[in-house]
Parts: C-alpha cells; structure tokens; sequence
C-alpha cells in the first residue's frame, strides 16, 4: 500500500503542469525551458509599440489622418480658386457692358465725323430716352476736331415729347454752331418718332431696304366690358373728375371722351406733320398718304423727299462728309443699370404700359 501511495506522488510531481504550458514540481519550482525569460512568459516583446514601433492599425489612422489634411488643402485651394475665378468674371461683365471709351477719346484729338446713336424706343429712361441723345449731341458739337455730326438712326419711335426734345435741342445746336451740318443715316428702321428725329437733320440717307416714314400718331389700348358682362364680374371705379377714368379698359367706352382723345391725336400729329415740314421744306413731296402713317423702302422714300440719297454711315463719313474717321459721342447707360433693364426688373412698368393707353409715335 505505502509503495503504491509513493509512486502515485511522484507520478503526480512529473505530470504536473502550470497553465502557461511549464511543469512545477510540489515545492514550485518551474521545469520550462528558458526559464531565465524575464517577459514572465507572456511573449516577449510582442505587441509593445515602444519597442517593436508602431502597429499596423496605427499607421492604418496616421495615413487618413494625413489624407483628410491633404483634402483639406485641395479645397481651400479651389474654393480660393472659384472665388477669383467669380470675380473675374463679374469684372468682365462690367466692362462689356460699358467698354472702355479710350480709343474714342485719343482719335478726337484730330478731324473726324461725329456720331451719335438713336437706337431701340425712344422713351425716357430707356437708352434711346431725350437726355441720353442730347447729352450726345451736345458733347459731338463741342468737340473742337468733330467735322460734321451724324445721327446713327435704328429705332421703330416711340415718345412724342422725347423726340420733340430731341428734335428742338439740333435746331438749337445747328444754330449755335453753324459751321457743323448734321447728317441722319437710317440703317435697318427710322420710323415714326425717330423719323421725327431725323427731320431736324440737314440731310437724311439710308440703305435702299431701311424702313423709312410712319407719320403718325397711335394710342392702343383694350376693352374688357363685354368679358366683364359674361363673367359676372363688376367694375368700381372712383374718381373726383367725370372723365379722370376715361381710358379704363374696363369702363364702357364713352362717345364724348372718344372724340375728345381723338382730337388729342389729331394736335400731336399736327405738330408732328409741322416739325417734318420745318425739316424737310421744299424736299418733301407732299402726296396725300405722306402723313397718313405709312412706310416706305428707302429706295422708295428717296423719290418722295422723305431721304435725300441712298447710304451707310460709313459710306456718308467718307463720299459726303469727307471724313472717313469716326468718333462715336454717344451716351451709354452704367453697366449695372444696363444689367439690370436686361434681366426685366421693370416688370410693373411694362405690365402696366401692357394695360393702359399709351400716346407713341409709331
């Protein structure tokens, strides 16, 4: 029994194991090899970035923290980038839309034709408005070197009383100036209002195709009573005067206020019919629809003493003027304005002009 007992104590001293894979006898001593390993057995130096360097998930997040620098970078760079970019381009904007006037200003130090635009309606505020073309024409006739002054005609007409200004001031400046004829040349329109204009011109030309004439005077507007009647909609109006309200499209039209508004026409018209005759004098050929609105070719306005001969403005400059240089004296409106009007700011006004009767040469 004893022999038995010891021989299972020594079996048990050799076969015991620790839990890190060593074997112990019973008094504790460590039967591993290697025991002189001072890691206690847990792997050396694995896992310790102090001494092995740093572990691959760490160079995993230094690598995106370095790339979402480097992304950083790259936008602030193109966002600095966009925004010259915008500026640029609004720099750009602002200087086509009112060019440089430079080389005008060094060509007026010698002999030259001066121009002056009438383009688009001639209605104040617009570009062709009275102040625009007067302040034109005031700085062409001061001009020390301009040999002659040329109106640029391209304009279907438009107010009555801003051609009339216009009309006036080249009376006024013809006079002051006697030694400056003045030269109309109508390219593709010189209708209505702008004929007007061109009238006060010692002599008129244009392209064999220009439209040329439309004497006359025209107020258009609607009428919406009967619409009203059918829809069941009924019309308020108040006003301290019987006939304040007399171009209401929705008011019934009125038999006395009729005639009344048709006289005004008639008095515009005249007065257009005597600044056409004050211009043109013996020229014109006075037939019986000369002043009845219509228009004609320049080829066929030339017989009729509506034009005095067929031409460009460059061709005036040179075989009639005998001035080939051209300086252009016109007016234009700021560029912002100008971008503004394009984009259709004015929005009530043309509603508005869409709504009520409106006086026009056209």
């Amino acid at each position: 029994m004893e022999d038995n007992e010891n021989n299972d104590s020594q079996s048990q001293e050799v076969s015991t194991h620790d839990s890190n894979g060593g074997s112990r006898d019973k008094k504790g001593r460590d039967h591993r090899g290697g025991g002189n390993n001072r890691s206690g057995g847990r792997g050396g130096n694995r896992g310790n970035p102090r001494r092995n360097g740093p572990s691959k998930e760490w160079k995993l997040v230094e690598q995106l923290a370095l790339q979402s620098l480097e992304e950083q970078k790259k936008a602030r760079r193109w966002s600095v980038f966009f925004k010259l970019a915008m500026f640029a381009y609004v720099v750009f904007i602002f200087i086509a839309l009112n060019p440089s006037t430079a080389g005008d200003s060094a060509s007026s130090s010698k002999s030259h034709t001066a121009i002056v635009d009438v383009s688009g309606v001639i209605m104040a505020g617009r570009e062709a408005s009275a102040d625009t073309i007067v302040g034109g024409l005031r700085d062409a006739f001061e001009a020390k070197h301009s040999k002659a002054v040329m109106l640029r005609v391209n304009s279907p007409g438009g107010s009555p009383v801003q051609s009339n200004m216009v009309y006036n001031e080249i009376m006024r400046l013809k006079e002051k100036y006697p030694d400056k004829k003045v030269y109309a040349v109508i390219t593709d329109v010189g209708a209505s209002g702008a004929y007007f204009i061109a009238a006060a011109a010692d002599e008129i030309y244009a392209d064999p195709a220009s439209i040329v004439g439309s004497i006359g005077v025209i107020s258009d507007g609607f009428g919406f009573t009967e619409v009203m009647e059918k829809v069941g909609v009924e019309r308020r109006v108040y006003s301290s005067g019987e006939n304040k309200a007399m171009l209401d499209p929705f008011s019934p039209l009125n038999d006395a206020q009729s005639a009344h508004f048709g006289s005004l026409l008639n008095n515009v018209h005249e007065q257009f019919i005597a600044a056409v005759k004050r211009g043109r004098g013996d020229r014109l050929k006075e037939i019986d629809t000369i002043f009845s609105g219509l228009m004609w070719s320049g080829e066929q306005a030339l017989p009729l003493g509506l034009i005095d001969g067929i031409g460009s403005p460059g061709t005036v400059a040179r075989d009639i003027i005998k001035e080939e240089e051209i300086v252009d004296y016109s007016k234009r409106p700021n560029a912002l304005q100008s971008l503004v009007d394009r984009l259709g700011v004015k929005v009530g006004a043309t509603i508005a002009e869409s709504f009520g009767s409106h006086l026009v040469l056209k």
